[in-house]
């Protein structure tokens, strides 16, 4: 299980980064957008040597790889309108129930056995992380229509994970997930590039150097997320469970060092999806 404990690790880290980018005053685009092209040279600086020209003909991976890096990036741009327009606490408990997609397609797509323990256990893990990310303060009502940003949200993120689970296990032929996360972040890079420059040229956007630097400190944890949950996925465990595992180890361990690091408040809601998350996990690791 060391490769889940390791994309747990990388993906708490990059919420602590994005919890510094306030005290900082980081513009977050910015940051995204050199963060896709720092873990793409991360990947391909450390993996590159096992590049094959004939990987491109090898497998189904490539329109898997174009899909999933405009899904990084439209995903992102859609989660920060949807913060500003439903509320962060809402958008962030969207993103974190849409596990459930993976989950059940997993159980459903590659015919993993369902036993009392496990279906309990990703309930509980479901009810966790809502009552741990639920921020009612946070909320505001949203205008008509400002939904749909949530269904999108929901939809993609679930699809994005789906996609992963199954380009490494129908798709990636020979090529290595070191490459295929590089390349995947790569796609999403140049389509932020673009969007970036076009926002420079019409006055909307001006580059500083910290959204660079913090670009750079998000990409290296941000790239060996995505590897280390692709390679998770090749463990010897169902894929229902690993999902399950990662999201509420995410957000067991985010709720923690907001404790102890950034000194968030300890409600009763977050307290007893605590106990339910860790509950869960018991649950899932029978």
């Amino acid at each position: 299980m060391i490769y889940l404990f390791l994309s747990i690790f990388f993906s708490t880290l990059i919420l602590v980064v994005f919890r510094l980018f306030t005290r900082f005053e980081i513009n977050t685009f910015q940051a995204i957008v050199f963060n896709y092209v720092v873990a793409f040279s991360v990947g391909f600086g450390l993996y590159g040597s096992l590049w094959n020209n004939e990987y491109i003909t090898e497998g189904s991976w490539v329109p898997f790889a174009l899909i999933i890096g405009v899904l990084f990036i439209t995903l992102f741009l859609i989660m920060g309108k949807s913060a500003q327009e439903n509320g962060i606490g809402i958008t962030s408990v969207t993103v974190k129930m849409s596990l459930a997609i993976p989950v059940a397609l997993a159980i459903y797509l590659y015919a993993e056995s369902v036993y009392l323990a496990k279906v309990a256990g990703v309930i509980a893990a479901l009810v966790g992380v809502f009552l741990i990310t639920y921020q009612k303060k946070s909320e505001k009502k949203a205008k008509n229509g400002n939904y749909w940003f949530l269904i999108v949200l929901f939809l993609g993120s679930g699809a994005l994970d789906t996609l992963l689970n199954y380009v490494e296990k129908k798709a990636l032929g020979d090529l290595s997930p070191a490459l295929f996360s590089a390349i995947g972040f790569g796609i999403a890079g140049v389509l932020g590039l673009i969007v970036l420059v076009a926002a420079i040229l019409l006055g909307k956007q001006k580059l500083k150097f910290k959204n660079v630097l913090a670009g750079i400190v998000l990409g290296i944890p941000n790239y060996f997320s995505i590897y280390f949950l692709i390679m998770a996925i090749r463990e010897p465990m169902d894929d229902s469970i690993t999902y399950a595992l990662n999201n509420v180890g995410i957000v067991m361990a985010s709720f923690a060092l907001g404790i102890v690091f950034f000194k968030e408040s300890i409600t009763r809601l977050k307290l007893i999806g605590g106990i339910i998350a860790v509950a869960a996990i018991l649950l899932l690791m029978v």
